[in-house]
């Protein structure tokens, strides 16, 4: 690395990476205030539990749909418009989810929120990166820590306006109009140019050699084992997320019959434990490697949760989320690193794939809890957590140890 990269950052860096916070921000606590909705919304809809999974799935599905898109668009309109314009469509989405009067358009909402969600992640991450490169040190991972904080700032506001008696229209409209005015002015400080600019050189500038045609075989079927394994890690930790976002205020206030102001504390609590993680995972990683710490986590989310649901009280079950939250904070970008790495693949691609795939746990994930909540109970379709826990323990050892 050239002495000029590791100097301080210029003002206008800074400044972006300011902007880019905000964004990750404003994209956490969005959806974060619709999800303690959810319990009002299943009920004014009388709908059970398998029909709201299905619909809660529309997010997702629309996160898929859309998602391969993002690319497209980042590359015509620039990661910082495309971030601004996805976060406020996004917002206009979950306000007519909220308002909606029918699981058609509470449906249909949730897609076109998810599909925007979509843009909004990809190109608030491609923005994160160009400042990265500016910044010549890895700084990704504190985006994704405030985006927890954004999480659950929302969750807060939504448990707070329920708690007044705020009624879902005006709440979510205002919430809408505040993160919409956040989004446009980080847009004013973000990195101008296109994407295709040319950022600082990595940390090295030698290439990587040329596979051997004798071992590209062998090299080929190993990196798709090793891919396929990351998908799986990543997507456990979406499982476990899915579960605090769809479920966790549903299982507390109809199954522990907890007050509505308090039924939001599972979501909160894993989103809160898993911004945590994410502050102190870079640390762990670098003490004791992305494995160790990957199967300690998934060992703390599996036992933490399962003796929650073993035993099921509302503070334990908070506890359990909180555990749950904590253990996942660094599958996904783990996961999103080593994808990065693949050796055989065009660059990025390895990254797109893991990012694409691992938005199947959100769309499977609630129909499946909620055709199983039907013919069990909830509780019985929230050992998704722990089984995501396992699954991880299982597929680790594609990781990197420490470093010797």
């Amino acid at each position: 690395m050239t002495v000029d990269v590791l100097r301080r950052p210029a003002l206008a860096d800074r400044r972006a990476r300011v902007a880019v916070a905000v964004l990750f921000f404003t994209n956490g606590a969005l959806f974060a205030n619709l999800l303690p909705r959810y319990p009002q919304i299943k009920a004014d809809l009388g709908i059970g539990n398998a029909a709201y999974g299905l619909a809660v799935a529309a997010f997702p599905a629309g996160a898929i749909t859309a998602g391969l898109a993002a690319g497209v668009l980042v590359r015509r309109f620039g990661s910082a418009r495309v971030a601004v314009g996805g976060t406020l469509l996004t917002g206009v989405g979950i306000l007519a989810a909220g308002l909606a009067d029918s699981v058609v358009v509470f449906g249909g909402a949730l897609f076109l929120a998810g599909a925007m969600d979509a843009f909004t992640d990809v190109a608030q991450n491609a923005h994160g990166l160009r400042v990265q490169r500016r910044y010549g040190r890895s700084i990704i991972n504190s985006f994704h820590a405030i985006w927890s904080i954004g999480a659950v700032t929302g969750g807060s506001m939504a448990a707070a306006a329920i708690a007044l008696g705020v009624s879902r229209g005006p709440h979510l409209l205002f919430s809408a109009a505040v993160f919409a005015v956040a989004a446009c002015l980080a847009l004013r400080y973000c990195l101008p140019g296109p994407e295709t600019e040319t950022e600082p050189a990595a940390e090295t500038g030698a290439e990587d050699p040329a596979p051997s045609p004798t071992r590209a075989p062998a090299a080929g079927l190993r990196t798709g084992w090793v891919l396929a394994a990351l998908v799986l890690i990543a997507t456990a930790g979406t499982l476990v997320e899915d579960a605090g976002m769809s479920w966790a205020t549903l299982y507390l206030s109809d199954s522990l019959h907890a007050t509505a102001a308090l039924a939001a504390s599972g979501y909160v609590a894993l989103v809160g434990a898993q911004f945590v993680g994410r502050i102190v995972g870079d640390r762990l990683v670098d003490r004791f490697g992305q494995r160790a710490v990957a199967r300690s986590g998934a060992l703390i989310a599996a036992v933490g949760m399962g003796l929650a649901l073993a035993v099921p009280t509302v503070p334990g079950t908070a506890l359990g989320f909180a555990a749950a939250g904590f253990g996942v904070a660094t599958l996904v970008p783990a996961a999103m690193h080593e994808a990065d790495e693949l050796p055989g693949l065009k660059p990025g691609s390895g990254l797109t794939l893991v990012s694409w795939l691992m938005r199947l746990g959100f769309l499977l994930s609630p129909p499946v809890v909620g055709l199983v909540a039907d013919a069990t109970s909830l509780r019985v379709g929230l050992l998704v957590v722990p089984i995501a826990g396992l699954l991880v323990l299982l597929c680790a050892g594609v990781l990197r140890p420490r470093h010797r």
